[in-house]
């Protein structure tokens, strides 16, 4: 990252770090809700409760030989920390690293009857189809009446704030962000992003989705939106080639969220029509790099996403992940420029992320000091704060 001091890789080693905590404490988590949400076979279970032993107490152990990845993950790492303490690699590859061995554990890649079964989408089938989404679905009803403008930046806080879409929607009114139940944004860019949309003719945008479900739909809606009104002529929506991160959207998780908006009543219906015909024109393209799973930064991204990305008018990093990959997961000064540390990438860039671990750039000096003094450092992790950064 040229001309930006490096600052200290994230590990997971200190008992009490949010880092530690996701290891030691939300990763077993996972595999008893992946057991319990589906009726895995004796040889699975016997593979998580294996799983289980290792992420807590073992070293990292490589693939097997026969795995269909091994050299990709030879070159991102994996013979480098073999034999090593989960908690004593960096925290972004200990992470990733999890749910790739989860992946295994259930036969998700190997030939047999559990091939290609994702194990979290009963989980994100449920949020997708529960009551809660009808409301927030119910929401864009609403902002027919509003100019374009407020429609789109509605739309925009919609995708920001993920799961809370609703109350994203409602930020659209002015002097909303003084009373809506969601806390100011730290940083808030969204006059620059709206700029580089403004072009003639319409470019193309990029958005590298986050999260499933609820998440997930936001992000469609306002791609829908900016197609609708010429904003873009073209989107290229990258998701994950297979399950990641727990609800880590796929192209399966796609085609669910745009299922779900279609069988929807008023606008959000006509979103999902509306998505479905960008999708068969191909106005609307997905893509799903083997990249996006890669324990690295996207500092260290290959040739060709990179020229996928140069090629975007606006590329979108949706959520806490990607900003993680994006800055570099380290304990950065939280005042060190947000562009100088994402000088490396081949094209304008905006986060658009909920802050859900100690990674954080681009603050105002001002701004993290009265965070620190109301939370004492918990602002960073617990998803009650969020930003929208650019970098043109």
């Amino acid at each position: 990252m040229p001309d930006t001091p490096a600052a200290p890789v994230i590990v997971a080693d200190e008992p009490g770090t949010f880092p530690y905590g996701v290891l030691a404490e939300r990763h077993p988590a996972i595999l008893r809700q992946v057991a319990e949400d589906t009726p895995y076979g004796p040889e699975q279970r016997r593979a998580l409760d294996a799983l289980l032993a290792n992420c807590t107490e073992g070293p990292v152990t490589p693939l097997p030989a026969g795995a269909h990845d091994r050299d990709r993950w030879a070159a991102w790492g994996m013979d480098d920390h073999a034999g090593r303490s989960w908690h004593d690699v960096p925290w972004l590859w200990s992470e990733s690293w999890f749910y790739r061995q989860l992946l295994q554990a259930v036969g998700y890649f190997e030939p047999g009857p559990w091939q290609g079964i994702d194990p979290f989408r009963p989980a994100k089938l449920a949020e997708l189809d529960a009551p809660a989404t009808d409301e927030e679905l119910a929401a864009l009803d609403a902002l027919d009446d509003l100019p374009e403008d407020e429609r789109a930046r509605a739309l925009l806080h919609g995708s920001l704030w993920g799961n809370r879409a609703d109350l994203g929607f409602r930020m659209s009114a002015e002097g909303a962000e003084e009373t809506a139940a969601v806390p100011a944004l730290v940083a808030d860019d969204s006059e620059r992003l709206w700029s580089l949309l403004d072009g003639s003719p319409a470019g193309t945008l990029c958005l590298v989705a986050d999260n499933a479900g609820r998440e997930l739909v936001p992000d469609l809606l306002l791609i829908a939106h900016l197609l609708a009104h010429g904003r873009v002529a073209r989107a290229v929506l990258h998701v994950k080639p297979h399950p990641y991160y727990v609800s880590d959207a796929t192209t399966a998780d796609v085609l669910d969220a745009v299922r779900r908006l279609t069988a929807a009543e008023g606008a959000a219906g006509a979103y999902g029509h509306r998505l479905r015909a960008a999708l068969t024109d191909g106005r609307l393209e997905l893509r799903a790099h083997p990249f996006s799973c890669a324990p690295l930064p996207y500092a260290d991204m290959p040739d060709d996403l990179r020229a996928d990305f140069a090629e975007a008018t606006l590329t979108v990093l949706k959520g806490d992940l990607n900003y993680r990959r994006l800055v570099g997961d380290r304990y950065w000064p939280p005042t060190t420029p947000f562009a100088g540390v994402t000088a490396y990438f081949p094209g304008p860039a905006a986060a658009l992320r909920t802050l859900k671990s100690d990674v954080i750039t681009g603050l105002a000096p001002t701004t993290e000091a009265a965070l620190d003094a109301e939370e004492d450092g918990r602002w960073r992790t617990s998803g009650t704060h969020a930003l929208i950064q650019v970098r043109t």
